[in-house]
């Protein structure tokens, strides 16, 4: 299909990718200071709201002209979908996806020379942990797949505590081919593999513009964004258990990563 322009060009819808119910408030703040999306109204509990840091929220949310209505503890806790939505639920328009181009471009908020890419995250905790992660490590944009990738639910939303608000997410039909992608144009892809012979402290790998690729939570990378990695390397460890979770994992490679950047300036 052409777009409306007639230029013989596919139209580039933007995907939604969820993430209509805020929960907690710190996504929810977020959600209204970034202003990236519009926020339809939010629910504030009565007996909370005039003491910090639901004051704040709701003087920032009735600035940006948001609705704001005050709920007593039962009706609010009906209305969740977390245990603990901490006083305040706001539903807003979904998160929009940026199309690979557009990241690799370098129109993200943050560096697009850092890159994560998630090849099967199914759990919406460890989803939303490694959003937050990529956002305080300085990730530029993260990379899912539109099949076998944990929906962007409030449990996410809550778990990334804002960063959903200020960090691109790509989304793309297939891993290994947007893996092949990004090592056509200069970012070296990388896979977390707890059997890699090269470990994250030693490898040269990270040095340059790069790509963290992190398999599921059960199996790992799948055996073709394995193959189509420039390297793979290891998160080193001493203790007594086998292996980190992938959010765990994730976390210390991110911030190994930033680590090495903030040497270099």
């Amino acid at each position: 299909m052409s777009n409306p322009g007639g230029n013989g060009r596919p139209s580039r819808r933007p995907a939604p990718l969820g993430g209509e119910q805020v929960e907690g408030h710190h996504a929810v703040h977020q959600l209204l200071e970034q202003d990236r999306r519009r926020a339809r109204r939010v629910w504030v509990a009565q007996a909370q709201a005039a003491t910090k840091p639901l004051d704040q929220l709701v003087e920032l949310a009735r600035h940006r002209g948001t609705p704001v209505h005050l709920k007593n503890a039962d009706a609010l806790q009906a209305a969740a979908h977390t245990s603990a939505p901490q006083g305040v639920i706001a539903w807003a328009d979904p998160v929009v996806a940026v199309p690979l181009v557009d990241l690799l471009a370098g129109t993200g908020t943050l560096a697009p020379s850092f890159l994560l890419v998630l090849d099967g995250v199914t759990d919406p905790g460890n989803f939303g942990a490694l959003l937050r992660t990529a956002a305080c490590a300085g990730v530029g944009g993260v990379v899912i797949g539109r099949h076998r990738s944990a929906p962007l639910t409030a449990a996410a939303l809550k778990a990334a505590a804002g960063a959903a608000e200020v960090l691109p997410i790509a989304q793309v039909p297939g891993i290994p081919a947007a893996i092949a992608q990004l090592t056509r144009v200069g970012i070296w892809t990388v896979g977390l593999d707890p059997a890699a012979k090269d470990d994250l402290w030693r490898t040269s790998l990270l040095d340059g513009p790069v790509a963290l690729v992190l398999g599921s939570e059960g199996n790992g990378l799948s055996q073709l964004a394995r193959q189509r990695c420039d390297g793979l390397i290891r998160v080193p460890q001493t203790g007594p258990l086998g292996s980190l979770n992938v959010a765990a994992a994730g976390a210390v490679a991110c911030f190994e990563v930033a680590r090495r950047r903030s040497r270099r300036q």
